[in-house]
């Protein structure tokens, strides 16, 4: 139990990191990606409304030199912006032919890559997108379509660059934390576990002190019990010795199920048989208290585990049922395959459906749904506890379902 609530802690504590760092690397990649995308569509904007080239304004009347505005205002571009693009465009008919290109702006592609590779794009039938690393846009332009194609290369490989660096520095980051986790929940669990040990001795110890002083109470009663022979005290202190000796040993068998290294002797046996014998042996006290027994199981079914944990597992759930089924109520037993999976399911009636809270309790130690009719049934509620505990030693899953007047333990045993 403890180690299952320390993987638990290392769990959530890592799952909550790697969000936050999926959210705030994530965020600050896509943002980066945002930006180079923007900054080239503006590029292609003014390319595209100049059939291919920059914009450049005439230097003033009688003066020669650089233009006083090579870049119209208001596009968020460095002033630089012509002078670091590398672009070339492409002009194809309506056929796909080239008709013209202009790579007089890039050194890295000639006329003839230029044309290939706009009329690869010209195929696909879109207006705008990434070619490897090339931005394009298409325009329609006397008759024809002009492609024009902008290097995002080098801003790309700053992006992927970065984006790898962060993904490193997140994995080495989750990797140092996960090595501090493992030594600092140890500690945090420490006294949790001391804790949880002394109690667990505790209660073995005091089972087995206990043990003796009923016996000798029972041995007792067996002496005197010819002399004072239907005496009604004599009776009831015979049942709440037995009632007893059976919470001594549930709580027991309860807190040797939680140990980590729990006793399981695996073998294969007949699980459908088993199921039917237990079933059966209820059949009589189902009829006895007016409840019907119903069954429905999957036959040539077997399992690898402990036949006598499996044994008390079905026990426990049916003795529960017949306990909190109403007279004329109805108990279905089913089992079925379910791909790598057994399922085991223990269906009654109840006089009204569970909320979810009770739903989540049944479960835990001596928890009882009806408290009301906690003297009539004679548990403790310890039988769904020790229930538990046996499917978790077997690396199953236990769960409880209330649909209507209807109450399902469902168990599900991995093949």
């Amino acid at each position: 139990m403890i180690q299952r609530l320390r993987v638990k802690f290392i769990t959530a504590s890592m799952l909550s990191l790697v969000l936050v760092l999926l959210v705030i690397l994530g965020g600050v990649n896509a943002m980066s990606y945002r930006k180079i995308v923007q900054d080239a569509g503006h590029i292609l904007e003014l390319l595209s409304e100049n059939r291919g080239a920059f914009p450049k304004a005439l230097p003033p009347d009688g003066e020669t030199g650089k233009p006083d505005r090579p870049l119209p205002p208001g596009n968020g571009l460095s002033p630089e912006a012509p002078f670091e693009s590398r672009f070339f465009s492409v002009l194809l008919d309506g056929e796909g032919q080239v008709l013209q290109s202009d790579t007089g702006q890039i050194a890295a592609v000639d006329d003839q890559s230029a044309g290939e590779m706009a009329q690869a794009v010209w195929e696909t039938g879109h207006t705008g997108g990434f070619w490897e690393d090339y931005r394009y846009v298409r325009v329609a332009e006397n008759g024809g379509v002009r492609f024009i194609f902008l290097d995002c290369g080098r801003s790309l490989s700053n992006f992927r660059t970065t984006l790898l660096a962060s993904v490193l520095v997140a994995l080495s980051g989750l990797l140092a934390v996960f090595l501090l986790l493992l030594v600092l929940s140890r500690r945090i669990v420490r006294p949790v576990a001391e804790s949880y040990e002394k109690q667990r001795r505790f209660i073995t110890d005091a089972g087995h002190e206990l043990k003796t002083p009923l016996t000798i109470i029972g041995a007792d009663l067996d002496l005197v019990e010819p002399e004072l022979e239907g005496n009604e005290w004599l009776q009831d202190i015979r049942c709440q010795v037995r009632r007893l000796a059976g919470l001594t040993q549930d709580l027991i068998y309860l807190s040797r199920m939680e140990e980590e290294t729990a006793p399981i002797q695996p073998i294969e046996f007949p699980l459908s048989d088993l199921t039917e014998e237990m079933a059966q042996s209820f059949q009589g006290l189902a009829k006895a208290h007016r409840k019907q027994l119903t069954l429905s199981i999957q036959p040539m079914l077997s399992y690898t585990g402990d036949e006598k944990a499996v044994r008390q597992l079905l026990s426990i759930l049916l003795d529960n049922a017949l306990k909190y089924t109403p007279e004329g109520g109805e108990i279905t037993v089913s089992l079925s395959k379910e791909g790598r999976t057994l399922r085991l399911s223990v269906s009654n009636t109840i006089p009204q459906p569970m909320e979810r809270e009770t739903l989540d309790r049944l479960f835990d130690r001596f928890y009882r749904g009806d408290q009301s009719r906690s003297s009539q049934t004679g548990g403790y509620g310890l039988g769904l506890s020790i229930a538990k505990g046996i499917v978790l030693a077997h690396r199953g899953k236990i769960r409880a379902e209330s649909s209507g007047a209807s109450l399902s333990v469902i168990v599900s045993l991995p093949v």
